[in-house]
């Protein structure tokens, strides 16, 4: 299934994710590192650690774990999951993929701010993810179904 190959490819995965700049595998645990993020003038430049558990083909779950003595103020928890989809008209096989996120970041703003910034956030994760949606379809010559 080439959807799971992009997925578990960390050099490829930064290539297609807007905001991803790189990815560190160290065994089970990956180091993401993200482009900078300015939001109400608070410049924030993300690297956070997850607990990747691959269950081959099928699913992808990520938790925010830290190393050991280490605080990170960003972090994600969520999955890949993928499935078979009914061949298309030209005949070829097809890949469900549901992708759930919820990305945290501390943040050195007031919390009044807070609203703004959950909209701002809102809106540039729903972006990211279109675009990476888009992307993964171009990269894989595939279409949405």
């Amino acid at each position: 299934m080439a959807v799971w190959g992009v997925l578990t490819d960390p050099v490829l995965l930064p290539k297609l994710t807007p905001l991803l700049s790189r990815i560190d595998p160290q065994g089970e645990h990956w180091r993401w590192h993200m482009v900078q993020l300015a939001v109400l003038g608070v410049g924030i430049k993300p690297v956070f650690t997850e607990r990747m558990t691959f269950s081959e083909g099928k699913r992808i779950e990520f938790t925010h774990e830290p190393p050991p003595g280490r605080t990170e103020w960003a972090g994600a928890e969520g999955h890949y999951t993928l499935a078979d989809a009914e061949p298309g008209p030209d005949g070829r096989p097809g890949t469900v993929l549901d992708i759930a996120l919820t990305l945290d970041v501390d943040m050195p703003l007031s919390r009044l701010a807070a609203p703004v910034v959950t909209r701002t956030m809102r809106a540039t994760m729903d972006a990211t993810g279109d675009r990476f949606a888009a992307n993964l379809l171009r990269h894989l010559r595939a279409e949405q179904r």
